[in-house]
């Protein structure tokens, strides 16, 4: 009936909703709220709905050890708050197929951040097949400078009214001032 006018009764008991004077669908009437019935929705709508966390864990087991690790610790706490999440990493099955998805889920499980985010993001880059780095810092120290790094250089202080060579002005110029 979506796109379509209908017309509806309303008593203290049933609503009852009517299209071209036919009777389509008899609902229980409520005080307050509202109710669905799930078989009138298109199976893409409620399929957010039937995807609860077991739902999640059967189908990263699926995938594999790695995957099912990454779903099981997004679920550890605040499952209902992070089960979209979850949801999530088990969609990306569609895009990059279990095996890469696997190899995609060993990373944030070995450096403890098992997020979809993460997940997304070494696929995105196609670094799930790089190996793991040797240093155990998760590549970290290459950002890290000592005191001979790159930023150790000095600036040389300039004082207000100094006039410098690199100003473009002449040691001749100034003699003739």
């Amino acid at each position: 009936m979506i796109g379509r006018r209908v017309d509806v009764r309303s008593t203290a008991t049933m609503v009852q909703v009517f299209h071209e004077g036919e009777l389509v669908k008899t609902h229980v009437a409520l005080e307050q709220g509202k109710r669905t019935d799930k078989n009138d929705c298109p199976p893409e709508k409620i399929a957010f709905q039937m995807r609860t966390p077991i739902w999640c864990r059967g189908q990263a087991s699926q995938v594999g050890h790695a995957c099912r690790e990454v779903i099981d610790q997004l679920l550890e706490v605040n499952a209902l708050y992070r089960l979209r999440a979850a949801q999530g990493v088990l969609g990306l099955r569609k895009k990059c197929g279990d095996t890469r998805l696997e190899a995609a889920c060993r990373k944030p499980v070995a450096v403890g951040d098992p997020s979809h985010r993460t997940v997304r993001g070494i696929l995105v880059a196609g670094t799930e097949t790089d190996p793991e780095p040797k240093t155990g810092d998760a590549g970290a120290s290459a950002f890290l400078h000592g005191p001979e790094g790159l930023f150790a250089t000095t600036i040389p202080l300039q004082i207000p009214g100094d006039v410098h060579d690199d100003q473009g002005h002449d040691d001749a110029e100034e003699a003739d001032r």
